[in-house]
């Protein structure tokens, strides 16, 4: 069986995507993510690494519904509900933040989860400090 990627897999468009992400190209991850959701509109790893492009470029909002899509499509999957989790701290939306990382560490318990997680109680205490 041939292993490698071809441009006709979702697989393919979602590495592309991935590559373009490590050097900050974000537009480019965001066209490539698309290629592979228009091949599977249910391949929830590039809804999750499209919300990841997109908070790349500070579009929250829209990075929330690719997060939303990939859960929806795939509930157990982890990955997607910490990066809602980061999502939501970074906006300071830390009580979302704690629901999402909860439900990432039921399903997984990373120790990068965890110690995430840790974090909120820490953030919160210095919004409440500064204000």
């Amino acid at each position: 069986m041939n292993r490698e990627l071809k441009s006709d897999r979702p697989e393919f468009w979602d590495e592309q995507g991935c590559k373009f992400c490590q050097t900050e190209q974000f537009e480019q991850a965001l066209a490539a993510f698309d290629q592979a959701i228009a091949l599977d509109a249910a391949y929830c790893r590039a809804w999750n690494n499209r919300g990841n492009a997109l908070c790349g470029i500070k579009r929250y909002a829209e990075a929330l519904v690719a997060y939303d899509r990939a859960v929806a499509l795939q509930p157990n999957y982890h990955q997607a509900w910490f990066n809602r989790g980061l999502l939501f701290a970074e906006m300071m939306a830390y009580g979302n933040a704690i629901e999402s990382y909860d439900r990432a560490i039921a399903i997984h318990a990373a120790p990068y989860y965890l110690h995430a997680r840790a974090e909120i109680g820490l953030k919160q205490k210095l919004v409440m400090v500064e204000t």
